[in-house]
């Protein structure tokens, strides 16, 4: 494996045995997986509840973002992966509080489908970490 290429676990016993990492960097660029409401006991964080869920997320694949060396700053693009789409505007808020400021490309999309049938929203995040301090030209 190159020493470019930066894997980041969040200790899930899926990552072994799907062959995942929770975050994976090279370079200035850092995308997170697909991030499951998953509580610290390993049961599902906020049952029932898409915001509290989103929230648990967004708190998982933020940690791993700083763990590849980025921040909220640097995500350039969120998708929010949604059991029942009608429940959007729960997911929207919590995404909002976070990336309010930065406003990075979203999608919202509906699934059949979670692993646990207990989870309601996924979210998965791409970030490209600035390499210098310079402001960005202007969109034309």
């Amino acid at each position: 494996m190159s020493s470019l290429r930066r894997l980041v676990t969040s200790g899930s016993p899926l990552e072994p045995e799907i062959g995942f990492s929770r975050a994976v960097r090279i370079g200035q660029y850092v995308s997170v997986a697909g991030t499951a409401p998953i509580a610290d006991d390993g049961g599902t964080a906020g049952p029932g509840d898409v915001y509290a869920q989103s929230i648990r997320c967004l708190d998982i694949a933020e940690h791993a973002l700083r763990e590849a060396g980025a921040t909220l700053t640097d995500v350039i693009r969120t998708r929010v992966m949604l059991l029942d789409i009608t429940h959007w505007r729960d997911a929207a808020r919590a995404h909002g509080e976070r990336f309010g400021q930065m406003r990075p490309a979203c999608t919202f999309v509906e699934v059949s489908r979670f692993i646990d049938p207990a989870w309601l929203v996924e979210f998965e995040i791409d970030a490209v970490v600035a390499t210098s301090d310079r402001a960005a030209a202007p969109a034309s």
